[in-house]
């Protein structure tokens, strides 16, 4: 077995980073040709990562020329500990209201710890005619844990 397949994580596994992490990192191609990265806080729903960001920002607009983009999740410090996911996607943009403030709410429950009450509700939707959804469906994946090497190297 190679080096390569012996760090691949399982779907268990993958499935398992993505929801104790916060953060993923979304790369976007940018209309001069270079990359633009941007964090986001995110929730997964039927497997998928979704975000939401406000509808006139760079990344938005870098995704209506273009929906491709990739996302990336990583943890740990020390060499032997990293493992994280590399995600190409394209991205649907979700702008209806009545789609938009739900995510916001769920996103709020995940960072904030607030429960989904009628006020949360509100509030997002305030702030969802402002913002949009991001969907990523996943096109193809790469994954590693440095931890399954057990040392070596």
């Amino acid at each position: 077995m190679s080096r390569r397949d012996a760090i691949v994580m399982s779907a268990a596994e993958a499935a398992e980073l993505l929801e104790e992490s916060r953060t993923v990192t979304c790369a976007t191609i940018a209309r001069h040709g270079w990359p633009h990265l941007m964090p986001l806080w995110y929730v997964l729903r039927d497997e998928q990562i979704w975000s939401w960001t406000y509808a006139k920002s760079q990344k938005v607009r870098n995704l209506e020329r273009d929906p491709r983009c990739t996302l990336q999740v990583e943890r740990g410090t020390d060499y032997a500990e990293l493992r994280g996911l590399m995600l190409e996607c394209e991205a649907v943009i979700h702008r209806d209201v009545d789609a938009v403030a739900p995510l916001g709410a769920q996103i709020a429950a995940r960072y904030g710890g607030a429960d989904l009450t009628p006020e949360l509700e509100a509030a997002m939707r305030a702030q969802a005619a402002k913002r949009v959804g991001l969907q990523f469906v996943e096109r193809r994946r790469r994954s590693w844990d440095h931890r399954k090497l057990g040392g070596t190297y």
